[in-house]
Formats: structure tokens, sequence, C-alpha cells
């Protein structure tokens, strides 16, 4: 059978020095590459010590075969936050949910033991993705 790894998932953003803020020095994830700019700015981060995992971060509906129709209806997801997510997994999620909102993350939902057995926390980034901390041991 063949490995299969995820190696690169893609998150919309809005504003790329507001996502850097919260990847990069919220996060902690190491910028990889930053390419384009102004609205149409691709920025490639990932965690230190995990070099083959990347989220690229992306303008919205960059594709021209995006009707304006379509821009529109993204743009309405993202800023509900339904649009796209990730879900990320640390050993001390209380220490992470305390540094993010130190930090000023908006915060979706505080550390909770869920019915299906994980514990975990929700922020929006700044374009409204949803960006779930499961705790792991």
């Amino acid at each position: 059978m063949n490995e299969i790894t995820i190696h690169w998932t893609f998150l919309p953003h809005t504003d790329p020095e507001a996502s850097l803020g919260f990847y990069r020095d919220l996060l902690g994830f190491e910028v990889r590459q930053d390419v384009g700019g102004g609205p149409m700015r691709w920025i490639t981060v990932g965690p230190a010590g995990q070099p083959d995992v990347s989220v690229v971060l992306e303008p919205p509906a960059a594709d021209p075969g995006v009707t304006e129709d379509e821009k529109k209806l993204i743009a309405d997801m993202m800023a509900k936050g339904t649009y796209a997510r990730l879900v990320l997994a640390t050993p001390d999620l209380d220490g992470v949910f305390d540094r993010l909102k130190t930090g000023g993350a908006e915060i979706v939902q505080e550390p909770t033991q869920q019915p299906y057995g994980v514990r975990d926390c929700a922020f929006r980034d700044p374009a409204g993705n949803m960006i779930r901390f499961n705790e792991v041991r």
C-alpha cells in the first residue's frame, strides 16, 4: 500500500498582514513562501518541525472561472465562518487557548469536553476561517 500524507491545504485570507499576525505571530508557524502582492498574495505557512505540512493562505475566489455571484457567496460564508476550517492538535489545549485569547484572537468556543470524546476549543482567524484545536495526549 502507498503511504499517503497531507502536504498542503488551502485557506482563504482577506488581509495578508492580519493573517501573518495570526499564523506566524500567535500560532508560531514558519513562513515558507510569500508571493504576489496586494489582493493577489499567497502566503505558505506551516508548523516548525513539520516541513512537509503546509497551509497556503490564498486570495479567496482567485480562480478566473468564479462568477461575481459566487464571489459574493464566498465572501458572505467567510464572514460567517462557514466557508473553510482547519483542525489543529496540541497536548496543551489550555496553554494554546490562553495564548490566542491574550493575543486578541476571536474566540468561538472555550476549551470543552465534547460528547464524542475530544476536548477542544475554537477560534476564527482574521478572514473568518474556523480554526479548531483538539487536545491530544
